[in-house]
């Protein structure tokens, strides 16, 4: 079974924005909250609290369908897995997505999609993220 991510505690997130800092240093090589695969997002305010946007690795991905290239395609378990030197920086992949989890890097114009590699969840000081088998999700 693959691993995937998951917001397994979301109500203990600050907001720190660790994970997103995480992930654009250590998987796109950038210090940019734009090229973060995990979103996070207060929900009104501190005492709101924050949610997590991200892929949830849906069977059959409706992105991967609707990328005309293969830059997008199924990932084994579940998610996607994403061949830069494929992609045509359509935006349909990001159309397409069910949940919004793919961005469009404005500089670049790919897609910015999380990989489901985990490098976010050592970052998150609060426990908040975490790899899940693809059996244990539930979306």
């Amino acid at each position: 079974m693959a691993k995937v991510l998951k917001a397994v505690a979301m109500e203990r997130c600050i907001g720190c924005y660790s994970c997103m800092f995480a992930c654009a240093r250590l998987v796109h090589n950038v210090l940019s909250w734009s090229r973060s695969g995990i979103r996070v997002r207060s929900l009104g305010g501190l005492t709101a609290g924050f949610e997590a946007s991200y892929c949830l690795a849906c069977p059959k991905p409706a992105c991967a369908a609707a990328c005309p290239s293969g830059a997008l395609g199924e990932r084994p378990g579940k998610g996607v897995r994403y061949r830069r030197e494929l992609c045509l920086r359509c935006g349909r992949c990001s159309h397409a997505c069910p949940v919004k989890a793919i961005w469009l890097d404005q500089e670049t114009g790919e897609p910015v999609v999380c990989l489901h590699c985990g490098r976010c969840v050592p970052f998150c000081p609060h426990g908040c993220l975490a790899m899940v088998t693809s059996a244990e999700t539930s979306h």
